[in-house]
């Protein structure tokens, strides 16, 4: 989708504007507290922007799942204190969504303050895309700058809805993406590899068909190898296989040869007798597993023709483990993925979700040019098929 002719923040005048962001805020919560700041700190660059160029910054989020109901275990309260201690200056938290609360705190605001809303989703028509909730949304700003990419591919009140009745442009962290996914989608330096990965083919299938139109090389790993194993007539023992795509399996395959591009598997694996990280295991050539034993990571071999492909490429997608790496055992074909695209001088996007986990786990963040911050969204994406939250944003002429 051609997104990047999008309205960004630097399109408008924010300067004594109402503006209402809608962020990702949604954090992992323990016992009230946040364990993990990312998405906090991921809003701060619009945030910031917007208070150093004087506007009225009105905050939105939603929080966990509480169904449509207020539930003050799922208050952005912990957010809020947060926010105050990076941004070092008082934020309010409304008691209400589109109340009274919330139209006094909006009313009363100077240049350069910052207040949030109470959880979008404790109305239940914030996901039911409500108009007459998204049009009150609307009234609370004169501009809606979306920055939650993790929900763009949800068509929410705040997120799309809202577009309908305001000026609507992306912020930093929505530009950040458009630019990076889309313009490797659209316009990639090559060679353009994707290596994708994860337990089922059936969660990539959108992805495959989107990208064997756009990359040189394919490469595929993890647990969804399996299934084009037994589709060439490989043994593959009690490996994960979805017996109901093997016809779609052989079909990608001769697309790619098709359209001659490279469409790597796995040439070797780590199988194991259990899956646990404690378990007999051993490194088999494809084809050659025991029976009773399954695949649970690429081999040494495939690292090394893997790596070498990884090496020549000007663009890099990655998206999915090579193997079951939360067990250390198992871990290594992930490990040696990330090592290569780290080291490599391509420009590399990491798709979100258990990639995005994997690269932060083993430490190799900072050598990625772009780690996404939608799961979904990015998936979506990738897959060719519309963003609403960003669809609905206003173009630049």
């Amino acid at each position: 989708m051609g997104y990047l002719d999008k309205k960004t923040l630097e399109d408008v005048n924010v300067n004594h504007m109402k503006v209402l962001v809608r962020c990702d805020l949604n954090v992992p919560l323990k016992d009230g507290q946040i364990t993990d700041t990312k998405r906090v700190e991921a809003s701060l660059a619009t945030i910031n922007y917007l208070i150093k160029n004087n506007a009225k910054v009105i905050l939105m989020s939603h929080l966990g799942r509480p169904k449509g109901e207020f539930n003050l275990k799922y208050s952005l309260k912990p957010v809020r204190d947060l926010l105050e201690k990076i941004l070092k200056t008082n934020v309010k938290l409304s008691k209400d969504v589109i109340g009274p609360d919330t139209e006094n705190l909006v009313n009363n605001m100077n240049d350069g303050d910052v207040v949030i809303l109470e959880n979008l989703r404790f109305h239940k028509e914030e996901e039911a895309n409500d108009k007459e909730f998204a049009k009150k949304l609307a009234s609370f700003g004169d501009i809606f700058v979306n920055d939650a990419f993790g929900t763009a591919h949800r068509a929410h009140a705040s997120t799309f809805g809202i577009t309908e009745y305001i000026p609507s442009v992306c912020g930093t962290l929505v530009k950040k993406e458009i630019e990076t996914i889309g313009g490797a989608l659209e316009n990639p330096k090559r060679p353009f590899v994707a290596i994708l990965g994860g337990a089922k083919v059936s969660d990539k299938i959108g992805i495959i068909k989107n990208l064997i139109n756009k990359v040189d090389t394919l490469i595929v790993g993890g647990g969804m190898a399996y299934t084009f194993f037994k589709a060439q007539g490989h043994k593959i023992g009690t490996s994960i296989c979805e017996d109901d795509k093997l016809e779609l399996a052989k079909e990608l395959l001769q697309k790619a040869k098709d359209q001659k591009v490279k469409f790597l598997l796995p040439v070797d694996t780590v199988v194991s007798n259990d899956f646990k990280n404690d378990s007999d295991f051993k490194t088999v050539k494809v084809g050659e597993s025991p029976d009773d034993y399954m695949g649970m990571d690429i081999g040494p071999e495939t690292i090394k023709i893997f790596s070498q492909e990884i090496k020549t490429a000007g663009t890099i997608i990655w998206n999915g483990p090579m193997g079951v790496f939360e067990f250390e055992n198992f871990a290594n074909g992930t490990y040696k993925i990330a090592e290569a695209v780290a080291n490599s001088d391509a420009i590399s996007i990491i798709g979100g979700g258990d990639s995005a986990a994997a690269v932060n786990q083993l430490g190799f963040s900072n050598k990625m040019t772009h780690i996404s911050t939608g799961g979904g969204a990015t998936l979506t994406y990738l897959e060719g098929l519309e963003l609403p939250g960003i669809a609905g944003l206003d173009n630049k002429n």
